[in-house]
């Protein structure tokens, strides 16, 4: 069942992702980070002290004092402050990768635990997006973010106190013209979170382009729509180019406003400090050791603005990252409450069910559902099954057949009335544990990429080859995969393409027979099968009911003939319950249907 689609939720509530939202993230890499950042802070330390050192080399040089001491000290730190600065790069870079992947793993547990209408609401390559493209911009976060900028003020303010001791008047000098080119950066960078978060919002919206065009690409082929399509993609392309342009373009405006700062600093420094050591105020180890300082104030300026640059492109990825996270998982656990189900209304020649005897394994009792936008789906459905028994569902398409198997799935909520299993509302039982009790093969049969075998160790993953082998037997599959040398191994393709559509559906009813389901579900189990196979999958059936209850969705009648009760539905309510021998005669829904199929 899927419902009307909706458009993309609202993103107002992750507008302001910011550090608090990035913390949660890096808290998991904690250990290396502080690690990394002491490594900065030292670094730093060993930068600032070089200035002083050469302006001890060239005192000494002038005084004729011996070189070797203060020029071996100064390799000593320039090899040590390398070396420093290499391994705090690596410990980034890893610690990046680290938070990459706790990120796409988060990512992915929540996507995989939404609720099954949020996956109705959204566009299935566009969550692709967000785990694949959006985290990746997280790295840059980290390894140009967050630690760089820690020890960039650090060497900043350490280069700022020792240019003030060298020569007040400089550093004024060099602070107007920095702060000139900071500002005009800083007031660049402040639009990159947003365009960033455009930027990648069009890139998901073509990868959900590119992977609503290969899911259907023979559908696309037929239909001689390949040139619209490639079409389409490319313009979808094109806006997230666009997009990108539009950041590459503020961007572009952060560099140079560096360079100018950087650029006019240097020649105001050099300008007066050329003069200041002419007039002998100022001597020329001062005036290079000044110089080398400022070089250690603007490097790490340009890096802090850089790194600021990344933080807002790594934040704009991380309001989508957010977006999901913020999404509640489907619930396991129901809280305790005293079942209240509604009285249901009697449906007109509907039998009243009987009042005594044990619980049925499944009761429907009054139940209603709607979609959000309130359109109507059921409407005071009730009906048993009983353990060990069949019931079908039978009805024109839209009445709702598919979406009771959903509910029973706890797909989607009830809106009123309730589903109890043996006597329990599933509501106050764990919903793993109802599902382990419940087998279910969807309308499309999906069959995963991978192998016959993968497929089957979905539900059961313990399972034996013996027993693999003896399910499939179950369902007619065995010669289908002896044909293959591989057997059990042998390759099923993207959603099972390498299979025949009753060949997946016979493969989706035995992974769900594997786990050994007290209930099964079927939706339209005949829908993908010639006549011949029809006939097989009725004995499957009729073998699969001897130690467990079906209940089976159809439209070929002919599958469910042998019911133990058939349940016609129209316009989401039960309209009549029995045998097919007895609809036949009371149902004339039912009979038309039966007449139409050459069944009467």
């Amino acid at each position: 069942m899927t419902g009307p689609a909706d458009p993309e939720p609202d993103a107002a509530p992750a507008a302001g992702a910011g550090i608090r939202e990035l913390l949660p993230l890096l808290r998991p890499h904690r250990r290396p980070l502080a690690a990394a950042a002491g490594l900065s802070l030292v670094a730093a330390a060993g930068a600032l002290a070089q200035p002083a050192l050469v302006s001890r080399v060239i005192d000494a040089v002038g005084s004729g004092e011996s070189l070797l001491p203060p020029v071996g000290l100064l390799v000593v730190v320039l090899l040590a402050a390398s070396a420093l600065s290499a391994f705090q790069q690596y410990l980034l870079q890893r610690t990046a990768e680290g938070v990459v992947l706790t990120t796409r793993q988060l990512l992915t547990d929540r996507l995989l635990r939404l609720p099954v209408a949020e996956y109705d609401r959204r566009r299935t390559g566009d969550l692709m997006s967000r785990v694949g493209s959006d985290t990746t911009l997280l790295r840059a976060t980290v390894t140009s973010g967050v630690v760089d900028v820690a020890g960039s003020v650090v060497l900043a303010l350490g280069a700022v106190v020792a240019m003030a001791l060298v020569d007040i008047w400089l550093l004024l000098l060099t602070v107007v013209a920095v702060a000139i080119g900071v500002t005009t950066a800083v007031l660049a960078s402040r639009g990159v979170r947003r365009l960033s978060r455009q930027a990648q919002e069009e890139v998901g919206a073509m990868t959900a382009a590119v992977e609503r065009a290969l899911s259907a690409v023979r559908t696309i082929r037929a239909s001689g729509a390949t040139t619209r399509e490639v079409a389409a993609v490319g313009a979808s392309a094109g806006r997230a180019y666009a997009a990108g342009v539009r950041v590459a373009r503020l961007e572009a405006l952060v560099s140079p406003a560096g360079s100018i700062a950087v650029q006019g600093a240097f020649l105001a420094v050099l300008g007066v400090g050329g003069y200041r050591v002419a007039n002998g105020s100022m001597t020329v180890a001062e005036l290079v050791a000044f110089i080398l300082y400022l070089f250690l104030l603007v490097m790490p300026l340009g890096q802090a603005i850089g790194a600021y640059t990344q933080l807002q492109t790594g934040l704009g990825a991380l309001v989508r990252i957010q977006e999901v996270l913020a999404l509640d998982p489907e619930e396991d656990e129901r809280p305790e409450r005293p079942a209240t189900p509604a009285v249901p209304a009697q449906a007109v020649g509907v039998p009243a069910r009987p009042a005594a005897g044990p619980p049925p394994l499944l009761q429907l009792d009054g139940v209603d559902f709607g979609y959000p936008d309130g359109t109507p789906v059921l409407a005071g459905v009730s009906f048993d099954v009983p353990a060990g028994s069949r019931v079908a569902l039978v009805g024109p398409s839209g009445a709702g057949k598919s979406t009771i198997l959903a509910l029973i799935e706890g797909f989607y909520p009830v809106g009123a009335g309730v589903v109890r299993w043996a006597g329990t509302d599933v509501r106050e039982m764990p919903r793993a544990a109802l599902r382990a009790r419940l087998g279910y093969v969807e309308q499309e049969a999906p069959v995963l990429a991978g192998t016959v075998r993968d497929n089957l160790l979905l539900t059961r993953p313990d399972a034996t080859d013996p027993e693999l082998w003896a399910v499939l037997a179950d369902v007619g599959l065995t010669e289908v995969v002896r044909r293959s040398p591989r057997g059990l191994d042998v390759l099923v393709g993207d959603e099972g393409v390498l299979l025949s559509g009753g060949e997946r559906q016979r493969l989706a009813i035995a992974r769900s027979l594997l786990a050994r389901p007290e209930l099964l579900l079927l939706d339209e189990p005949t829908a993908s099968l010639d006549a011949r196979n029809e006939g097989l999958l009725r004995q499957t059936l009729a073998a699969a009911s001897a130690d467990r209850a079906l209940l089976v969705v159809a439209h070929r009648l002919s599958t469910v003939l042998d019911s133990d009760q058939i349940v016609v539905l129209d316009e989401g309510r039960v309209v009549a319950r029995g045998t097919h021998d007895e609809l036949v005669g009371t149902s004339p829904l039912y009979r038309e249907l039966a007449t139409a199929q050459l069944l009467v």
